[in-house]
């Protein structure tokens, strides 16, 4: 699917004097005021240098000094406190980090974190165990603001509760002896986007006089470590906890937390490697075996014991790959099977036993590659249990699909729901599920438009401005993440001027010229037979910008995001699959947009031949519409679904790639469907 390309045009002024006042590079500058930060206040309050406080006061956060002097009280009196946390890496880590602090202050300590199949937040048959357990106090952490019978079951079993969580409250808080939640509506904290563990940190210096710069050195490492997990704005106070937490992790003395560093073989810790190389094994406890495997590696202090459990840890994240892997397969098959799926306002994909604890995986991926709200469904023996996502990359979401209003508008057919604009979890007996779909479909219909994800790229650099010294300035602006993503650059009518094969073909490399510059650009993963571009051809792309090291050599180095032949024109584009979507779902009925969509004999012979690379992907082929100006996009893709339907190609949708078939004899086309849906006197032949 098309991405919406957001090209922005910086004020020249306002960059060369925040570059000369801040001392930064052009690029820092030019990526700062395009996000608008576009003077030295605004920097210096993005960079968390706008006070002379970096973190504020836990005080400040409504009932934080009463849940302190609660805890401090119970550990005293050596109450036995269970801290009671969430099964995915921010409760995870909140978990080890209160526990482990509750330890170090002598308290009698406990801890519980759900299992997934109990499901989210604190349940009651939990409280009863613990309370025969002689618990005497539950401090919960990343969950229990909505908690509000549980918190009245505590009460009658005599447990005093403290709730500490960053989720949203709803109209009613629990009844708990505190409850620590910065977005509480009489909260008056300057920072209310805390992870579950960030503010368990703050509990922490709430217990230790307010002492922020203690907690942050003893636990910013966990802290760290969920905060680019959970996927919360690294700004503010979060930006510090990151930045803090980064140079604990790279010298962490918690022998669980090195040990996965070493086995899971990362070199650099900074937000990517986080994001994508620790925090996904510590979710994958939870996901697919029991959360207390990470809980307990990140609280070892053995160093052999730390070892085996990163490698189950480990493991269990390989296995979890493995079955995302099966799902992505199964879906496959059911896009292949029928194609018009994907022609749905939102897709839905239901399997048999497919692991609940990778659906979300696997409906975020959807999403990626489709542009499209996403519900994947596993069928359970008890019935159905759905996890849901959306576009989120726009600017204004308003109007935009919504996950948790769209559960609420097919309310009636669901058993339980729960979730935000962007992700959403659900359960549904099969019965209900066509009615289920039909709800989605039609609130859905109800928007004003497809959310299309955006791309917010700095449209004037310039190749004066590719210097080693330049691109290395960005690092300033790490770590990166949400609300502060990796700065996007456009690099207008490149040429191409050679394409290389590395590693045998598995890698290719881009050689590009740019302003009568040299550049290069590999591609990972891009396989050089399939990579759809030629020498010669004039390319507008996407970059990041980074600085690699190779045998003490510095170099720029590219990593192409999106690419484009010049000239494409992406609003046609967009409506186009827009229009051929409503075709395939039968909305389209005037004649005269489906004769502008009937591809001519000529038509399907141009786009015919131009399908000779196998596997190429299907945004290359966009070129044949939008450079000629001759056939539209939309008759494109329709003469793609008529040549699939023939058996002339091999249409894959999940891979986004074509490929011609075998053909030993003259197809028929006009008794392909999608023919005899546009016009029933069609006739032609395609060998």
């Amino acid at each position: 699917m098309v991405k919406r390309w957001v090209l922005v045009k910086t004020d020249e002024q306002k960059t060369r004097e925040l570059a000369a006042k801040g001392q930064i590079s052009s690029l820092a500058a030019k990526a700062l005021v395009m996000r608008g930060c576009d003077d030295i206040t605004k920097a210096a309050a993005f960079f968390g240098q706008d006070s002379t406080e970096r973190y504020s006061s836990p005080s400040c956060i409504q009932d934080m000094d009463k849940a302190a002097g609660l805890i401090s009280e119970a550990a005293e009196n050596g109450t036995l406190i269970c801290v009671y946390g969430d099964y995915d890496c921010d409760g995870i880590t909140a978990t080890a980090l209160f526990a482990d602090y509750l330890n170090n202050i002598g308290a009698n300590v406990t801890t519980y974190i759900n299992e997934r199949s109990e499901g989210y937040g604190i349940n009651s048959d939990a409280i009863r165990r613990l309370a025969a357990e002689d618990v005497g106090m539950i401090v919960t952490v990343d969950n229990g603001i909505a908690a509000l019978e549980e918190a009245k079951l505590c009460k009658e079993l005599g447990i005093t509760l403290i709730v500490t969580d960053h989720h949203q409250p709803g109209d009613e808080l629990p009844c708990a002896a505190a409850v620590v939640d910065p977005h509480r509506s009489d909260d008056t904290a300057p920072y209310e986007d805390l992870c579950g563990c960030g503010l368990a940190m703050k509990l922490v210096a709430a217990m230790e006089g307010g002492d922020s710069e203690f907690a942050a050195e003893q636990y910013g490492d966990l802290a760290a470590l969920a905060t680019v997990a959970d996927i919360v704005p690294l700004n503010g106070e979060n930006r510090s906890i990151v930045v803090d937490g980064m140079r604990c992790i790279k010298n962490t003395e918690r022998p669980g937390l090195a040990a996965l560093i070493e086995k899971a073989g990362i070199k650099n810790i900074n937000s990517t490697s986080i994001a994508f190389g620790l925090a996904p094994k510590i979710n994958a406890a939870g996901r697919i075996a029991s959360p207390r495997n990470a809980l307990d590696l990140l609280m070892s202090e053995d160093e052999e014991t730390a070892a085996e459990l990163a490698d189950k840890v480990i493991a269990l994240n390989t296995r979890r790959q493995s079955l995302t892997d099966s799902i992505y397969a199964d879906i496959a098959e059911q896009i292949a099977r029928d194609p018009a799926l994907l022609s749905r306002r939102v897709l839905v994909f239901t399997g048999e036993g497919w692991h609940h604890g990778v659906i979300g995986i696997a409906a975020a991926k959807l999403v990626e590659l489709f542009d499209k709200p996403a519900f994947v469904i596993t069928a359970e023996p008890d019935g159905l249990r759905g996890s849901a996502r959306a576009v989120t990359q726009v600017r204004d979401e308003a109007g935009c699909f919504n996950v948790f209003d769209s559960l609420v508008y097919a309310g009636e057919f669901l058993t339980k729901k729960g979730g935000h604009a962007g992700a959403g979890g659900f359960s549904l007996e099969r019965a209900q599920l066509d009615g289920f779909v039909d709800a989605l479909e039609e609130y859905a219909a109800s928007l004003p438009r497809r959310t299309v994800t955006e791309i917010i790229a700095c449209a004037d650099i310039t190749p004066d401005e590719l210097t080693e010294e330049n691109v290395s300035g960005l690092s300033i602006l790490e770590p990166y993440g949400e609300k502060n993503p990796k700065p996007v650059f456009l690099l207008s009518d490149c040429t191409v001027k050679d394409v290389l094969s590395m590693s045998e073909g598995a890698h290719t490399k881009l050689v590009l010229e740019y302003c009568g510059r040299r550049l290069d650009a590999p591609m990972f993963g891009v396989r050089t037979e399939s990579f759809p571009y030629k020498a010669g051809d004039r390319l507008n792309i996407l970059v990041n910008l980074d600085i690699n090291e190779y045998n003490g050599r510095r170099s720029i180095q590219l990593r192409i995001l999106d690419i484009r032949m010049k000239g494409m024109k992406q609003e046609k584009l967009i409506s186009s699959e827009d229009y051929h979507d409503k075709f395939v779902r039968g909305e389209i009925t005037e004649q005269e947009l489906l004769r502008a969509m009937t591809p001519t004999r000529d038509d399907l012979a141009v786009i015919y031949r131009s399908i000779d690379t196998p596997r190429t992907p299907l945004d290359a082929y966009s070129s044949v519409s939008c450079v000629s100006g001759t056939i539209s996009y939309c008759k494109f893709l329709t003469a793609l679904d008529i040549f699939s339907e023939a058996g002339l190609i091999a249409y894959d949708r999940f891979a986004n790639s074509v490929s011609r078939c075998p053909a030993d004899k003259k197809a028929d086309l006009s008794l392909t469907p999608t023919m005899r849906m546009l016009s029933g006197s069609y006739t032609g032949s395609a060998s």
